[in-house]
Parts: C-alpha cells; structure tokens; sequence
C-alpha cells in the first residue's frame, strides 16, 4: 500500500514539473515567436529593427514605465511628428501662394482704379475721428502685427526664399534674430488685442445699411462712381474687424500662448497642433492685412493722416462715412467737430485728402 502512494505521489510531482516546464513556453508563445522573428531578421537583414519601433509607435506595449514624471514622458517615440514635419512646408507654400496673390491683385488694382481721393474740395473743418487712446491701441496692434509678421515669414519661408540668396551662415543669424524678435514681440500683439478689440466693437456691430454696401462693394470697383453711405467704419472694414481681427488675432494670440510657454504641461503632440494652427491662421491673417494696409495708406487719401493725427477733414467723413457724418451733426455720436487743432495738424489733413 506505501508503494502505491509512492507511486501516486510521484506521478502528481511528474506532472506538476512538466506543468511548470510547460507554461512559459504556452504563455509567452507570442513573445517567444516574436523574438525568433528578431533573431531570423537579424541574420538576414542586420541592425533592422523595424518590429520593436512599430511596437514603441503604437504605444500598445505593455511595459511602459519610466522614472520620469509628467506628460507625455513614456512616449519614447511620438509618430505625430513626422507628419508636423512634412505638414509645414506644404502650409508654407500654399500661404505664400495666397499671400502673392493677394499682393498682385492689390498692385493691379492700383494700376487701375489710382488711389481713393475726395471730389468735393476740403472744408478746413476738422473731426476728430480716433482718440489718443484708439491711435495707440491700433499703432501698438499694427507695428507689433507687421514685426510678427515679416519675422514669422522668415521664419516659415526663409529656408526656401532666403538661405538660397544669402547662405548659410548669414541666414542663420538672420532665423535666430527673427526667432528671438518674435518671442519678445508677441506678448506685445497679445496685450494689445483685447484692448483694440473692446475699443472698437461698438461701432463694429453689424447694421442693415451694411447689406447696401456689400452689394456694390461700397463703390471701390467704379472707377468714377460715388461711394455708399456708411457708419463710422463700412461692411468691409466691419468684415476686417471681425475676421481679422477678432477670429485670426485671437486664434494668434491662443496658439502663440501655447508655444511661447510650454512650461504650462501642453505635451508635444499639442504644440505640434498649436503650430499648424499658428501658421495656417498667421499666413490668411497675413493675406487678409494686406488689404487693410493698402486702404490705409497708398489706396485711399487721408486715411493714414486720420490715424496718424487722429483727425479727418468735414468733407472727407461726409463722403466716405456719410452715415456717421450725420450722426455726429446731429450729435449722436462720440466722435466730434474739433475747434482747437493745431495749424500743423489741419495742414497736414488738408494736404493728405488733397484732389489729385
């Protein structure tokens, strides 16, 4: 009977060994198979590794343990990148397009329809159209916007534009001056739009007299034609405002946030987004300024002057602002006629709105 129970007792300690021999090689049969194709892979295609990084891209790993503590610090690879990568010079390319466009259809219509000028003579009557506090909101906006802008396109395009003309160790000083120009200007532009944006979002709001303007153009396409009536600002400044000013600045200031300080636990993978962001809204930004440029200085008499001094002459608000001009004789508006204005100051405006 002892023999028996020898004999039980060894047969259950035979199987619980092979068992035990046994289970590795079932559990870890996947791991196991994988590690023969590495080492078949080896020998016939030395140093390719291509399994193990197609398991570190797809993050599906198991094991991903590291001492490092904070967002994305277990991602040993971040496959997001490459696609960035290969992402911006086509964003580059295809907003330079746009932005060339934009440029050459301004130039053809100079040539054709000349700069926006008065056709009643100026009255030597002033109004004072922008407060000290609208010119330097809009100038802080406007000079920090341009600086942005060129060194933004350096940035974006002077791989490609530039490096061939200058080489490479001057165009590496002129990307690290526009880096640094840009980090230290932007927080300029972000301060600045707020406070551009509370200014003057009032006489921004839509009105139905806009539908009158938007239906001509508000004239600009008439070589000869008289303009539309219009409030303080038109339905194309209005439009500018709004696009431009209120959806690409912000979305600027939003996205140039996320970049300039990453030391708020936005991981790589949102940067990268940020960064697409950034350029596809700065490059229509870009486009779309162009135009506001133009008006505002070379396309239309007096424009730049009414910034600059903060004044425009009686007949230039009659004829280009009709509806504001009755607003402010009826004394509806904030804006109002100006009795002491330096001589320099009407000179100027009348010199600036002068017929050609």
């Amino acid at each position: 009977m002892p023999r028996l129970q020898d004999m039980r007792a060894s047969a259950c300690l035979l199987l619980f060994c092979g068992a035990t021999l046994a289970f590795p090689s079932w559990a870890q049969g996947p791991a196991a198979e994988h590690a023969r194709e590495q080492v078949q892979r080896q020998e016939t295609q030395p140093l390719n590794n291509a399994p193990v990084w197609r398991d570190v891209r797809s993050r599906e790993t198991p094991n991903q343990v590291t001492q490092v503590r904070g967002i994305e610090t277990n991602v040993l690879v971040q496959s997001r990148g490459e696609t960035w990568r290969q992402l911006r010079p086509l964003i580059g390319l295809i907003g330079g397009i746009i932005i060339a466009v934009a440029l050459a259809g301004l130039f053809g219509y100079y040539s054709w329809r000349g700069p926006i000028g008065l056709h009643g003579r100026p009255s030597g009557r002033l109004i004072q159209r922008f407060s000290d506090i609208d010119r330097i909101a809009h100038w802080a906006v406007a000079i920090s916007f341009v600086t942005l802008a060129i060194s933004g396109l350096i940035i974006t395009l002077g791989k490609y534009l530039i490096l061939p003309l200058l080489g490479y160790t001057i165009f590496s000083w002129l990307a690290i001056l526009a880096k640094n120009v840009h980090n230290f200007v932007a927080p300029i532009f972000i301060l600045s739009v707020p406070l551009l944006i509370i200014l003057f979002i009032r006489d921004n709001l839509p009105k139905m007299y806009d539908l009158d303007w938007l239906k001509t153009f508000g004239g600009m396409l008439s070589k000869s034609g008289g303009e539309v009536p219009s409030g303080r600002f038109n339905a194309g400044e209005k439009a500018l405002f709004w696009a431009l000013l209120c959806f690409f600045s912000v979305v600027l200031c939003i996205s140039g946030a996320i970049l300039l300080f990453p030391n708020f636990d936005q991981g790589r993978s949102m940067m990268q987004s940020a960064n697409v962001v950034h350029a596809v809204c700065a490059l229509l930004a870009i486009a779309m300024a162009c135009f506001h440029i133009y008006l505002g200085t070379i396309g239309m008499k007096g424009a730049y002057d009414a910034m600059r001094t903060g004044y425009v002459d009686e007949t230039w608000a009659k004829e280009h602002h009709e509806i504001w001009y009755e607003e402010i004789k009826a004394g509806k508006s904030r804006q109002h006629f100006a009795d002491d204005v330096p001589p320099d100051v009407k000179t100027r405006v009348e010199q600036a709105i002068k017929a050609a």
